[in-house]
Parts: structure tokens; C-alpha cells; sequence
């Protein structure tokens, strides 16, 4: 896993430049009424009291508050992931097999396990992984404990076949994790992240404005008007 000063942040706003936001997978579910909403008045959907603290935990370690920017919790990267869950995300994958885990990318989904399914058995193992170590749930840990669990489950040191999951390691759980994070980061805020378009403030992109035709022989010139979501709310 990145160090965090160096910064994942900075690491999303490079990789968010590359690619048309708007267009970013966003699945079924518009979290309808929820743009906006105060994360700390939020009932979770799919995840258990237990679940949900460890995903409030995890995505303020994958974007923390620090540094140019807001972080996962400020842009209710947590509301996404759950409305995304709830509505059925990856529910429409064909889930047949074979399954090879070494296919290249650009085969698609390689797992015999749905995201649901991920979440619900990802955070368990990591859990017990938790209390095995260091005695204290991941929500409990010190942030470096938190960045080493997590980096851990990246590398597949978390053994899960150890834990008594033998088909799912760690590192699919803790990819579907960061894709959904980074997702809801960088999402339409009509989706549940994105809160207010705060990431799209700071990485300077305009959002689902109509037509650039105007700009297109523009050069070397900042555009000048703040995002615009799909709703038509401004930032």
C-alpha cells in the first residue's frame, strides 16, 4: 500500500486526470435523496453496526484527511460503497467459471465471489485477523496498525485459506475495496460520494457540464468554472 504522504491523494488526482469521470462505473444504484447527506447521521443498508465501523475506518486510512484535499470521510466515500451494495453491485456478473486469478485484466471478473459476498467475508477475516494480532478491532487500532493491516491484506500476508476461507485471498478483498473507495471518491455525487463535489473541486475537474465547444481551441488556459453535478447542482 502507498505511503500516505506521498500521497494516494496525489496519486487519485493523477490517475483522475487521465480518465472522463462521469463515465466512471457507478453501477445501478442512484442513492436518491442521500447527495449531501451527514455522514454521521447516516443508517448503513448492507453493512452491520460492526461491518460499517470497519469500513469508516478503512477508507479514512485509504484517503485520510491530510494534506490538499478532503479525505474519503469527508466525501462520504462510506455512504457509496454501502448504497452500492445494497442496490446489488456486481449482482448482474456472470459468476460462472472458470476462474483464473492470473488472467490478464482485460478478461474481466476472475472471482467466484460476488462483492457482497467479498465485503461480508473480507471484513470478518480481517477482523479476526485484528483481534489475533493486536487484541482490538481494526476500527480500534492506532493509524499505523491500521496501514499495516491494510497493507498486509494487499500482499496476502493475512493468510484467509488460514482463517478458513480457502477460495478468497486477501488482496481481491482489499482491491474490490480500493476500486469501490476510489469510486465513490471520484463518482457523481448523486451516487452517495462525492459529497458536495469536494474531489472534483480539488482536482480541478468540471464535472457534467453541457458543451466545451467554446474552449476546444483554448490552450494553456485554466478553466475558470467550478463542477457541475449531474443533478445540476453546483459546487
Amino acid at each position: 500500500m502507498p505511503k500516505i504522504n506521498l500521497s494516494r491523494r496525489t496519486l487519485l488526482m493523477a490517475t483522475a486526470a487521465a480518465v472522463p469521470l462521469v463515465s466512471m462505473p457507478t453501477y445501478r444504484a442512484r442513492a436518491a435523496g442521500l447527495e449531501g447527506v451527514e455522514l454521521q447521521r447516516y443508517q448503513p443498508v448492507f453493512f452491520a453496526a460492526d461491518e460499517w465501523r470497519f469500513i469508516l475506518a478503512a477508507c479514512d486510512r485509504l484517503i485520510p484527511a491530510e494534506g490538499k484535499g478532503p479525505g474519503a470521510l469527508e466525501t462520504n466515500v462510506p455512504v457509496f460503497i454501502d448504497q452500492q451494495l445494497h442496490a446489488g453491485l456486481g449482482g448482474d456478473v456472470y459468476m460462472d467459471g472458470p476462474h483464473k486469478a492470473d488472467a490478464a485484466s482485460t478478461l474481466g471478473f476472475q472471482h467466484n465471489h460476488t462483492p457482497q459476498q467479498m465485503y461480508r467475508l473480507g471484513i470478518k477475516l480481517a477482523a479476526q485477523y485484528s483481534e489475533r494480532i493486536h487484541r482490538k478491532p481494526f476500527d480500534q487500532l492506532a493509524p499505523a496498525d491500521k496501514d499495516a493491516l491494510l497493507s498486509a491484506l494487499e500482499k496476502n500476508v493475512v493468510d484467509f485459506t488460514e482463517l478458513g476461507e480457502p477460495s478468497l485471498k486477501a488482496s481481491q478483498f482489499f482491491g474490490q475495496l480500493l476500486d469501490d473507495t476510489k469510486n465513490g471518491y471520484l463518482a457523481d455525487p448523486m451516487y452517495g460520494g462525492n459529497k458536495d463535489m469536494k474531489a472534483w473541486v480539488a482536482i480541478g475537474f468540471p464535472g457534467a457540464r453541457a458543451a466545451y465547444t467554446e474552449w476546444v481551441d483554448v490552450h494553456d488556459v485554466k478553466y475558470p468554472l467550478g463542477p457541475v453535478s449531474l443533478s445540476g447542482k453546483r459546487a
